[in-house]
């Protein structure tokens, strides 16, 4: 058979696994699509359909065809994290900076501390810090991956549930928007490469320049062009910070976040992440899970897996309980932000990945962190929806 066709035999397997089994078993209350669609690239890969069957695995994930569905994938994902700089809502956090300030700093800090903790026991033995990290830049990688949550996703997970629009729900997304500023300024710190300083410079200085003309020329052009200028420019930031050794996904969202939300209509974006999950995110979902890798042993894998999401869910209820302290919240309504908080998926998924390419750590701590992610997101419905039947009165008209 030709590539082409191998190809479009891999994409039909990517896209029709996933949807069916997510269909035909009703998982949508405890994995929406998008977990069901990572949870079916770790079995396609290498791993589980990798090792059950090697000839029909090597066949049909050639490297030919292994390359084409990376393209795919890194646009994908640069258009995933383009967006979700694009909304993030920093005139309202800074507006309710006090609130904002407590909650997401230590919704950010204790998970971040936990982590670390976990990381720094993982350096104990051998094989998973990778093989360009220093110490600290592993402990501070897993860590913060500990302390992700993905706004795109608990945008997604609050439509679904009707809380997107109700003051609580605009809160959350104020304090993710907050954090979703750190997360990626901490991987833009881990980094730092520190023989390419220069380059990396002047890169952030040309983005200021040519951002600040980026935004000029953004306010004086109709929406239509603004899609494409937008697409041009996103092509060209991550361009200029892969060049330097920052990765491509940072200059995404950096593309994005210099990015006013209300340059466009918000209905045009939200169609735009969706038909982004629809037709390209999967085959990003596949790609991630051909990474996985059990060589350590599966038990170490899960073991380690589960002491970070003990990590990862033990530290966004306590900084959420504690931030309902300080600042005299409802009762219950801590630990219902501290789970919707919870949520990983894509984002945590992205940072894995470039913690990975940039040697920080391994394919096996890669695993661990891939399914501490899927763990997390699956937790979050469940455990939101009995608080918010509890605490319906309260959530639909608080401010």
């Amino acid at each position: 058979m030709s590539t082409t066709e191998v190809f479009l035999i891999a994409m039909l397997i990517i896209f029709s696994v996933p949807y069916l089994f997510w269909r035909l078993f009703r998982t949508d209350y405890f994995a929406p699509l998008v977990v069901v669609q990572t949870v079916a690239g770790i079995l396609l890969g290498p791993g589980i359909l990798g090792a059950a069957f090697p000839e029909f695995h090597a066949f049909v994930f050639s490297p030919p065809v292994i390359q084409s569905l990376n393209g795919i994938a890194w646009w994908a994902v640069m258009l995933f994290v383009w967006i979700a700089g694009i909304e993030l809502d920093l005139k309202q956090a800074w507006a309710h900076r006090r609130e904002s300030g407590i909650t997401a700093g230590l919704a950010l800090s204790v998970p971040l501390l936990l982590g670390s903790g976990v990381a720094a026991v993982m350096l104990m033995s051998p094989g998973w810090i990778g093989p360009k990290a220093t110490d600290w830049q592993f402990v501070v990688g897993v860590g913060m991956a500990c302390a992700v949550t993905a706004l795109p996703v608990l945008i997604l997970l609050m439509e679904k549930l009707d809380v997107l629009r109700q003051p609580i729900g605009q809160r959350i997304l104020r304090y993710s928007s907050v954090d979703d500023i750190a997360i990626w300024a901490v991987l833009a710190v881990i980094l730092m490469d520190w023989d390419r300083v220069g380059k990396q410079l002047g890169f952030l200085l040309a983005f200021a320049v040519f951002g600040w003309l980026f935004r000029q020329l953004m306010q004086r052009i109709p929406e239509r062009d603004r899609w494409y200028v937008g697409i041009i420019w996103l092509a060209l930031c991550g361009l200029g910070a892969d060049w330097c050794g920052l990765h491509f996904i940072v200059g995404a969202f950096l593309a994005g976040a210099i990015i006013d939300a209300h340059w466009f209509d918000q209905k045009h974006l939200d169609a735009l992440r969706h038909n982004v999950l629809l037709v390209a995110a999967p085959v990003y979902f596949l790609s991630t899970g051909l990474r996985t890798n059990w060589q350590v042993g599966g038990a170490s894998v899960f073991i380690a897996a589960g002491a970070m999401l003990l990590a990862a869910v033990v530290g966004k209820l306590l900084a959420t309980h504690l931030a309902g302290k300080i600042l005299k919240w409802q009762p219950g309504e801590g630990a219902l932000i501290g789970w919707f908080l919870q949520t990983k998926g894509l984002v945590m998924i992205i940072f894995a990945n470039v913690l990975l390419d940039k040697g920080v750590i391994t394919d096996e701590t890669f695993t661990a962190l891939l399914l501490m992610a899927v763990a997390s997101t699956m937790l979050t419905t469940p455990m939101v929806s009995p608080l918010l039947v509890k605490m319906k009165q309260h959530v639909f008209r608080s401010a």
